[in-house]
């Protein structure tokens, strides 16, 4: 369930050749022949043993094994095939997976490595007749990369849960293990939150319907869970918060025009007590209801226009010491946040701008790299923020919202996210990969064949 490494070995026998076996993704070893076995929907069973004298069972595995019997064989009812005297066959009738590492119920994380069930399912082929086989195959199999993310942007256009859920699936069959939840934006506040219930009364697109409650959220997490897949909740700020800004009073920025407010609203201010205080509450509520170690908190695109404008914020700068440098404003608000969330015992995952801005993170920070060639090529910003110490994760050349005419998916594989200029021990800090279907244009009827 657990671990660094998985086998899966099926030393199976039978006297006539099958299909030619086709995995996905493809494993680090694997050996198999035409030699192939018979299973029984009737009488194949699933079965795990636990080497932990502290454990005795695993929900995991008993929902996965239920899961993968409906995939393989469907809901009917299956019967044992009448046989006569002259027939022979030689059956597979279990599947044993061996559970070596304790804690298989608890939620996954960084260091976790799916179970087998996936890579099995894909193993069994059904013949012409009806009959189910499997070929004799050994197999060797970990990932390249600990993170394997997909993005859902739930912001610019409502994703209904359904939606979601039938995403989790699909990474599952892919062994994607980390969702990357964009939950709100500049467009719409679908979270509900029960410490700043106006947040969605007033920020989202519809408070009945287009929002995401609290059983939602778990169940989210619950269906993520017992597919191996990590639930990673990103609140952006101080931009990308325009929807925030309808629920609570006083925590955007006021622009001006010339000497007077415009009446439009910017990026969270970052001169008020009051905004850190609204900060220290949403991120304590955030933090218990979603129990990943990592929050990702965001910090890209901030516009300075507004911050420019405002009297008061100019009155700041200068009484800091920050001249008419607004990376350093940002800065000094990032910081600020990082700190609150550091205290509630949580990691976290920024953008790449915060990293370029030379914001002070802590060491364990993951810094998401997203732009391709602006202000550096995203090679020559993994080894910059490797060689700095920090890991890091590429999304730079998988947004999948972006669709060029032509075979543009042959690109996607043909990243290699270790092709940058370093020594080994800078590209053991490259986590993994993520890609992005960002929502300006992407809804619940194209996020499929998006996909």
């Amino acid at each position: 369930m657990a671990g660094s490494k998985l086998w899966l070995s099926l030393l199976l026998a039978a006297a006539f050749p099958g299909p030619a076996t086709a995995l996905w993704p493809w494993p680090q070893y694997i050996q198999t022949s035409d030699w192939h076995y018979t299973i029984s929907p009737h009488s194949f069973q699933f079965k795990y043993h636990v080497r932990s004298a502290a454990q005795s069972g695993c929900s995991v595995l008993d929902e996965a094994f239920q899961r993968y019997r409906d995939l393989l064989f469907g809901s009917e009812s299956w019967q044992r095939p009448a046989l006569t005297g002259e027939q022979h066959t030689l059956e597979k009738d279990s599947l044993v997976i061996l559970v070596v590492t304790p804690g298989c119920d608890q939620l996954p994380s960084l260091e976790s490595v799916e179970n087998c069930l996936e890579t099995f399912s894909q193993l069994v082929w059904r013949s012409p007749e009806g009959t189910f086989f499997i070929n004799k195959t050994e197999i060797e199999d970990f990932p390249r990369f600990p993170h394997r993310g997909l993005l859902l942007d739930t912001s610019r256009h409502y994703l209904p849960l359904h939606s979601i859920l039938d995403t989790l699936d699909a990474m599952a069959y892919n062994k994607f293990n980390v969702f990357h939840w964009h939950l709100v934006d500049d467009s719409s506040f679908p979270y509900e939150s029960f410490a700043f219930p106006e947040l969605t009364r007033k920020g989202s697109y519809n408070p009945a319907t287009h929002i995401y409650t609290a059983q939602d959220v778990k169940e989210v997490i619950e269906y993520a869970r017992l597919r191996g897949i990590r639930v990673l909740a990103e609140f952006d700020t101080p931009g990308h918060t325009l929807s925030w800004g309808r629920g609570v009073s006083g925590l955007l920025t006021p622009c001006y025009s010339g000497s007077q407010p415009s009446g439009t609203f910017g990026p969270v201010n970052p001169i008020l007590n009051s905004t850190y205080e609204f900060m220290n509450t949403f991120f304590l509520e955030v933090s218990s209801v979603f129990p990943d170690f990592y929050l990702h908190l965001g910090g890209d695109e901030v516009d300075f226009t507004c911050w420019k404008s405002n009297p008061d914020v100019q009155a700041f700068m200068k009484k800091k010491g920050f001249g008419n440098d607004f990376k350093q404003l940002e800065s000094f608000y990032i910081q600020t946040l990082l700190d609150i969330v550091s205290a509630y015992g949580k990691g976290y995952v920024v953008w790449q701008e915060v990293f370029d801005n030379e914001v002070k993170v802590r060491p364990d920070t993951i810094i998401q790299v997203w732009r391709e060639e602006v202000p550096v090529s995203y090679l020559k910003e993994l080894a910059l923020i490797t060689e700095a110490g920090f890991r890091a994760l590429l999304s730079a050349p998988w947004y999948l919202n972006r669709i060029s005419y032509g075979p543009d998916w042959e690109d996607f594989y043909r990243v290699d996210p270790l092709s940058f200029e370093g020594g080994p021990e800078q590209k053991a800090l490259v986590i993994g990969g993520e890609a992005c279907m960002w929502g300006e244009y992407v809804d619940s009827t194209n996020l499929v064949p998006r996909l």
